[in-house]
């Protein structure tokens, strides 16, 4: 059930396995493979290029030792050979994500969909699925239209619920599961002046949640809103729970300048003044920052705009120090990152048996993707989720 990635990986290896079965994906939209679509802007990021299973399973927030356990039965190779296998090549590139050479989500979509159409997957549309059964042989499906499905075997991977309520017909199943709250968003700054700098990216930023150990190192992008970028999301990612019971609204400390701390800044200040003193602050950038962020520290310092390196006073050039390594932003709301929305939260794990995907509570049933309690930092992670939960529930449904 659910014609996401995970949905399709199941149905269309289960029927490749054993063609005996007869697989169905009941999707209760009208689109297919909707996040593959957009993902990665267009792109669609299909893994990362971690070949280490114990460092890529500490890429899940939640759920990280249930995929290391996963990742002995399917794992990144085994997705880039799956899809090498049918005539799709994926690319690395710098950052570790994985992308199809051709750079378009429909090569992978057009993969899937030619391997239901080779395999006899039928698919239907419009078919949402309200409840479910456990008969002695079986189940018993009741559609939003009031139709009954039968099945042998029953494999949920309808993606992540935004809302509690939306797991109401699978917890009649006896099943529980984690309250979901949202992942990988930006933080909203209303009104600061610095999103007047939206565009202007820094390679690499320490971005810390104050009155907590939560912090993360990455890219942070300024955006019209706010902040955003690997860095900011990473974070969001591992702070969901707690952002979420402070209502989005926090306090974030970010250091522009992470090899450097308030001591040794004021050490390098000193340095540059001794080498050079005449040079001109705003027309040299000594740090690598974009210049438009340098100049914007600088007034916000106060530094007038013909001021050389030796004119700079101890006031300002503590405020500046204080600016590039303890920048204090005061966050007030989120935004979703692009079409990157993830829920953290679903299924509760240890009524999941991770070596099959199949629920220890009723025979038959199977869990795969965003619906369990997993959701990896952006970067190709949660896609991998949803083909290795996929891919070993085929195999144990394929088997029986």
């Amino acid at each position: 059930m659910g014609g996401g990635a995970a949905g399709f990986f199941c149905a269309v290896n289960a029927a490749r396995i054993n063609p005996a079965l007869r697989v169905t994906i009941a999707e209760r939209s009208n689109k297919l493979l909707s996040k593959v679509k957009v993902s990665g802007g267009g792109r669609c990021n299909v893994t990362h290029a971690c070949f280490d299973k114990v460092e890529m399973s500490k890429r899940y927030p939640r759920g990280g030792n249930f995929v290391k356990k996963l990742f002995h039965r399917f794992f990144t190779h085994d997705t880039i050979d799956w899809f090498k296998e049918r005539g799709v090549g994926l690319k690395a590139e710098a950052d570790g994500r994985m992308f199809p050479v051709t750079d378009s989500s429909q090569t992978i979509i057009d993969c899937l969909l030619r391997q239901a159409d080779q395999y006899n997957v039928q698919i239907r549309m419009h078919c949402d699925i309200k409840s479910i059964e456990k008969l002695e042989d079986g189940f018993r499906l009741l559609t939003a239209n009031n139709e009954e499905l039968a099945a042998s075997y029953v494999c949920i991977a309808t993606g992540g619920f935004p809302k509690a309520s939306m797991f109401d017909w699978l917890t009649q199943t006896g099943h529980s599961f984690s309250k979901p709250v949202p992942s990988l968003f930006t933080f909203n700054l209303p009104r600061h002046p610095i999103t007047q700098l939206m565009g202007v990216s820094v390679p690499n930023a320490l971005v810390k949640i104050t009155g907590s150990k939560l912090q993360q190192l990455g890219p942070v992008l300024i955006t019209h809103w706010g902040l955003s970028g690997p860095g900011v999301l990473k974070l969001s990612a591992y702070a969901a729970r707690e952002l979420a019971e402070k209502n989005w609204e926090f306090e974030a400390i970010i250091n522009w300048l992470p090899e450097y701390n308030e001591q040794t800044l004021k050490e390098k200040f000193l340095q540059l003044r001794n080498d050079n003193g005449s040079v001109q602050l705003y027309h040299k950038n000594p740090f690598g920052l974009p210049q438009r962020l340098w100049e914007f520290f600088l007034k916000e310092c106060n530094v007038p705009e013909t001021s050389r390196r030796a004119d700079l006073q101890a006031k300002p050039q503590n405020e500046l120090v204080k600016k590039l390594t303890n920048y204090l932003f005061s966050v007030k709301g989120k935004t979703t990152f692009k079409e990157e929305f993830v829920t953290a939260g679903g299924i509760t794990l240890d009524e999941i048996d991770s070596n099959t995907m199949m629920s220890k509570k009723l025979p038959n049933l199977f869990f795969a993707g965003e619906v369990i309690d997993v959701d990896g930092i952006t970067g190709g992670y949660n896609f991998q989720n949803a083909w290795s939960t996929g891919w070993v529930a085929a195999h144990t449904i394929a088997g029986m």
